[in-house]
């Protein structure tokens, strides 16, 4: 057992780590479960799939989504329900993963990445908003009219909320571009030099992710995440720069 014991003074054991990182899973996985539930009444209850409807309701006709099994309602209202806890648990277990992680990190790391958790929280709403408001009204008139000479349209719910989840969760989750380059940064692992002499290759990265996860027009729809994504990764670099200044600050202060 002896080398399990800590080899410094107030370092915790190794042993008590394990247990800290089990209560830690434990207490993620209890806020997952409570969300979940959560989220199943904000779905069945308040309207959330409501929400996620309207959006094709113009392209309907007055109809409505159609399902395929009598399973069907409950089993996409469980799904989503299981989407919304997550998002819900989300701010749970980026803190209990903050806890577990802050004690290893330096006072200047502490001060950079604080912010920048509540920055993803901003830009991840951000990102959810816009694929929304903007990009799932402009997909979905391109891919209703596509082939409409050939094809009668019989829209199953499942499929097109699997389509709108992945949609709204793939824009929110790439707006949070800076946030992850900013912790970074403060961990000293990349530095502004290198992201701006690989800006071209970022761009071509940006434009294949961007053609992967957006469905229809390619002129319009990509063009809606590219953009925003190439401005976040200027941004990006800005934030880096500001966090190396800060760094040099500090290593000249304490010499």
């Amino acid at each position: 057992m002896g080398i399990f014991q800590s080899s410094r003074p107030g370092e915790m054991p190794f042993l008590d780590h394990l247990e800290e990182l089990r209560w830690r899973i434990l207490w993620s996985l209890l806020a997952v479960i409570a969300c979940s539930i959560a989220g199943f009444v904000l779905v069945d209850r308040l309207g959330v799939m409501m929400l996620l409807i309207r959006p094709i309701e113009p392209f309907l006709h007055g109809e409505k989504l159609k399902y395929l099994s009598p399973t069907d309602p409950f089993f996409v209202t469980l799904k989503l329900a299981i989407t919304t806890g997550l998002v819900l648990a989300s701010p749970v277990v980026i803190y209990q993963v903050w806890a577990f992680l802050a004690p290893a990190l330096l006072p200047s790391e502490k001060r950079v990445i604080v912010p920048s958790l509540y920055l993803g929280v901003v830009l991840f709403l951000g990102g959810v908003y816009m694929a929304y408001r903007f990009v799932l009204p402009v997909t979905l008139e391109f891919t209703m009219g596509f082939q409409t000479r050939f094809l009668e349209q019989n829209i199953v719910v499942g499929p097109y909320m699997a389509m709108v989840t992945r949609l709204l969760l793939a824009f929110g989750i790439v707006f949070e571009l800076p946030v992850v380059i900013l912790i970074l940064s403060a961990m000293g692992l990349v530095t502004p030099e290198f992201l701006a002499s690989k800006r071209r290759h970022a761009i071509a990265g940006i434009t294949v992710v961007a053609s992967v996860l957006t469905p229809g027009d390619v002129i319009t729809v990509t063009l809606m995440m590219m953009v925003p994504l190439t401005l976040l990764y200027e941004l990006s670099i800005v934030l880096s720069r500001l966090v190396a200044r800060r760094r040099l600050a500090h290593a000249a202060a304490g010499a």
